[in-house]
């Protein structure tokens, strides 16, 4: 995919959703953090479910360390390795508070000096939260990457650096959210919706299954 290809691609993705976001539910850079950790091989939807009752109850550092490990646990329980999410969640809920007065930090090192927090997690709360231009490559920003050809790579670090070159600074802030989006409900894993996609024309895949297609 050339650069005018890649601009044309992220201008339909933006036409479409002017203002992407992320679907997991908050209203603090500090609940982001927390949804963030909690959505690791969980679903959006499930960890919503959880947060909107762990929220209720805590919403900061200082009442989420409160609630302590067990108790942090019976909120969480529905959530995949919750036994260690809960761990680390209240490890970082103590960090917070003692490093950086209960306030979540805006840059890389800082975030993933907390436990539970790497880079993908760190990139997400650097995005959303902070409105830098970090590029968070999950499963589907790896499949859609690599199978339109916008960003080739074998892990997704290496994506995560091509995709950091190729996008049009105009569009790098939300073209996180617009790859995730893509991924979730067009050019899935399994049974990609190729006939009602908008950058089908541009896509490499596409093009290499119609060329192998039988006249």
């Amino acid at each position: 995919m050339n650069s005018s290809e890649r601009r044309e691609f992220f201008s339909r993705l933006a036409t479409i959703n002017p203002k992407p976001t992320t679907e997991l539910n908050y209203s603090s850079p500090f609940e982001l953090l927390i949804a963030v950790i909690l959505s690791a091989q969980a679903t959006d939807v499930g960890v919503n479910k959880a947060t909107a009752r762990l929220f209720a109850d805590a919403n900061t550092p200082q009442n989420m360390l409160n609630l302590g490990e067990e108790g942090l646990k019976r909120h969480i329980r529905t959530i995949g390795l919750f036994n260690s999410k809960a761990k680390n969640i209240i490890a970082t809920c103590r960090l917070l508070i003692e490093r950086h007065s209960g306030q979540v930090p805006d840059n890389r090192s800082e975030l993933e000096a907390l436990p539970g927090v790497g880079r993908k997690t760190a990139n997400v709360v650097l995005n959303t939260a902070f409105g830098q231009p970090t590029m968070a490559v999950d499963t589907h920003i790896f499949r859609v990457s690599n199978r339109t050809g916008l960003a080739p790579g074998k892990t997704p670090l290496a994506v995560e650096k091509v995709l950091l070159k190729r996008i049009p600074a105009e569009y790098l802030k939300d073209a996180h959210h617009w790859l995730i989006l893509h991924g979730r409900y067009t050019c899935r894993a399994r049974s990609p919706k190729c006939p009602e996609c908008p950058v089908k024309d541009l896509c490499r895949w596409k093009q290499k299954r119609l060329q192998a297609a039988p006249s």
